[in-house]
């Protein structure tokens, strides 16, 4: 039996660690030493259960999907993640790193940021609690994203445009990680998913496994067992599709779908598609795979999605598929939106496009009868809705 869980060292077989400048040591081994702590103790879990129930709004649904369904030719469950406030799965990781924060004795929140979902949650919580915020996106990201933008600061965050490299995730992720240098003691990195130096990929991992866990109850409830045949999820970072499939890893009878954004095409030079094109190296604190030129520069990523453009990927999910765990496929743009306009026309769900890479994956597998499946739907297509436009527009 594979292990599929952290070790000591914050590494997933030769994936993980923490590669930091010097100056950040002191603040993430704090981090390492503190989070199993605060995660396991009785008055986190009962703040941080409190306010997913009260405040996010879960346990988000488990819909039976009767196209999907239809279509595929067995049983299709969505987990409604798009349903949670601020429309993702984001809050769910922001809500117990600002109790993290604040039991560190932070005052001040930084966080990076794609979609602008994870932005959104992160200034979500930072008004809760009356903290300040500040986040980096992308100029590319702000001009394609503007709705979330606005939103950020209407919450009371500081959203700073980041105009080096491609001017996308992975930009934003480096000015964040200078800014946590330069402000190491009272600033807390609200990582928005499961990348960066150890403790994150595992916090954030074990923040979003509320996720399976109710995966588990709900489908005890609606098919009388607990596991699926099959779990999708889109994966960038990989923060949704880690919690999708946290309380099924060491169950080999459940496969693992994963769709990454397969951008114009693995072989068109503009993709996102790390696991197809990366190999081994070191990106934002972590030993992963990582999309680069033979020299190891970082190749930019491209991908109609804000949130998948990113060149690297979880070192969870990198183990997951060096070992076989995981099947990973690669989406494109135009299949994407394709499964984006059916889940809409048909059953009046609008996705955000990084769940429709998930949704297109369905169509690269072929389903028995008995089959049970369940899809995590990350988030809704309210911020994607200009994209839409455009593509109704063309057509």
């Amino acid at each position: 039996m594979q292990n599929f869980s952290v070790d000591k060292s914050g590494f997933y077989g030769e994936f993980g660690g923490a590669y930091i400048p010097e100056i950040l040591h002191r603040c993430v081994t704090e981090l390492q030493d503190a989070y199993l702590r605060i995660l396991e103790s009785e008055s986190f879990k009962k703040d941080f259960d409190q306010l997913l129930r009260d405040y996010v709004g879960r346990p988000s649904p488990l819909y039976w999907s009767g196209y999907l369904s239809g279509k595929h030719g067995c049983s299709i469950y969505l987990k409604r993640e798009d349903l949670n406030h601020t429309g993702a799965h984001k809050i769910n990781n922001t809500v117990g790193q600002i109790l993290v924060a604040k039991r560190l004795g932070k005052t001040r929140i930084i966080a990076e940021t794609g979609a602008g979902q994870h932005g959104v949650a992160t200034a979500t919580v930072c008004a809760l609690m009356q903290m300040e915020c500040i986040v980096y996106m992308g100029k590319t990201d702000v001009e394609r994203q503007a709705v979330n933008v606005k939103k950020m600061q209407m919450l009371g965050a500081t959203v700073v445009p980041v105009t080096s490299g491609n001017m996308t995730l992975k930009d934003a992720t480096n000015e964040a990680i200078r800014d946590w240098c330069c402000n190491p003691t009272d600033t807390h990195y609200i990582i928005g998913s499961t990348v960066g130096p150890h403790p994150y990929p595992d916090m954030v991992a074990r923040l979003q496994s509320v996720i399976s866990e109710e995966i588990r109850k709900q489908l005890m409830e609606k098919e009388n067992r607990a596991v699926p045949d099959y779990l999708f999820a889109c994966v960038g970072g990989g923060s949704n599709a880690a919690g999708t499939i946290y309380h099924f890893l060491n169950d080999d009878a459940v496969k693992i779908v994963l769709a990454e954004a397969g951008g114009k095409g693995i072989d068109s030079g503009e993709t996102a598609a790390t696991i197809q094109m990366g190999s081994i190296g070191i990106i934002h604190g972590c030993k992963t795979l990582v999309m680069q030129t033979e020299d190891g520069q970082i190749t930019e990523p491209y991908s109609i999605s804000a949130g998948l453009d990113y060149p690297g990927i979880g070192p969870i999910h990198a183990h997951l598929t060096t070992t076989r765990r995981a099947q990973v496929v690669a989406v494109n743009d135009d299949e994407a939106l394709k499964a984006a306009f059916e889940l809409t026309r048909y059953e009046g769900i609008i996705p955000a496009l990084e769940s429709a890479h998930a949704l297109a994956a369905l169509d690269k597998i072929t389903f028995k009868p008995s089959d049970i499946v369940v899809l995590t739907l990350s988030g809704r297509g309210d911020k994607d809705l200009e994209t839409y436009f455009k593509q109704i527009d063309a057509d």
